[in-house]
């Protein structure tokens, strides 16, 4: 969904969202200092599902700009009311924060991308646009793949080599980490 507001004489704000992104004690920005546990996870499980657990987690953003100016804020949530396990294991619990941190490896590439846009105030939006949901699509396929080469976390050689990938991954993207510095 994309939200176009006016503020001020020539200043434009857009907001992009995953669905359903709010800010308040439903979601939890994404730190390295504060891991999910079992208690964030406050959805209903799903009965019919075959999963143990599901995280919903994305990248909020907003960005706005003028003549001369680019500014913008990313956020990467986790969504509790819609997020649910039913089988609460440590091992289960790490598959789910892997979610979670891949989510945070494309806001760090969100803020990488932006961070080497040459400004076009003709283009901008456009040009933004076209980022964003490159990289919201690359999210999705690697949240895909993260399930399909781990069998969901059951194979347990493949799901810790995909936990070591994405802590990898975050290390080498450990620069584009502070995205909050932007905020217009």
């Amino acid at each position: 969904m994309i939200l176009l507001k006016s503020i001020g004489a020539l200043l434009l704000t857009f907001h992009l969202y995953l669905a359903g992104s709010v800010h308040n004690n439903e979601t939890i920005p994404w730190s390295d200092a504060r891991k999910l546990t079992w208690e964030d996870f406050k959805a209903k499980p799903d009965n019919n599902s075959g999963n143990a657990a599901l995280t919903s987690s994305g990248i909020e953003f907003k960005y706005g700009y003028n003549d001369n100016k680019f500014t913008y804020t990313i956020n990467c949530m986790f969504e509790k009311n819609k997020s649910w396990g039913k089988v609460k294991t440590d091992y289960i619990l790490a598959h789910e924060q892997g979610h979670f941190d891949i989510s945070e490896i494309h806001a760090r590439k969100l803020n990488r991308a932006l961070k080497n846009y040459s400004f076009n105030i003709s283009m901008a939006a456009k040009d933004i646009a076209t980022k964003y949901d490159r990289l919201m699509k690359e999210q999705t396929e690697m949240q895909n793949q993260y399930d399909d080469e781990s069998n969901y976390s059951r194979n347990k050689e493949k799901q810790a080599a995909w936990l070591e990938k994405i802590k990898q991954e975050l290390n080498n993207l450990k620069d584009f980490a502070n995205y909050n510095q932007n905020k217009p």
